[in-house]
């Protein structure tokens, strides 16, 4: 239960440090070509490995720039987490792109036009014959 509280604890500091770091630490300019957050950050048990998932607006050109920027800024990252948070070992980052945000809207999107359709056709509602 302890474990579970500090790989929480963990999680959300390098979530907020990672952050800091997008705000105005990677001087990466394919990091600036899209909007990028810090969506959740999954730390192993053993706290030696951390995925970092983030979340990239823009084109998908611009996404995979984004991406391209922040794999090659990874060590940067490492070395600046070893230094702002206290561990004894640094864990191994890695960036994965999030797309859940995405796929949200697109549930909307399609929810939404569907009740917009209802209430266009409310006469031709389809139920299944008994």
């Amino acid at each position: 239960m302890a474990t579970d509280r500090r790989m929480a604890r963990v999680a959300e500091s390098i979530r907020r440090e990672v952050s800091q770091m997008l705000l105005n630490g990677i001087k990466d300019d394919r990091v600036g070509t899209g909007m990028v957050s810090v969506t959740d950050v999954d730390v192993s048990g053993d706290l030696q490995h951390a995925k970092i998932f983030v979340s990239i607006y823009g084109d998908e050109e611009a996404k995979a720039e984004t991406m391209a920027g922040l794999k090659s800024a990874t060590g940067y990252v490492r070395s600046e987490l070893g230094q702002r948070i206290r561990l004894r070992r640094t864990p191994e980052v890695v960036f994965i792109e999030d797309r859940s945000l995405e796929r949200g809207d697109k549930v909307l999107g399609l929810i939404n036009r569907l009740s917009q359709e209802r209430k266009e056709f409310p006469d031709e509602d389809v139920s299944p014959e008994s």
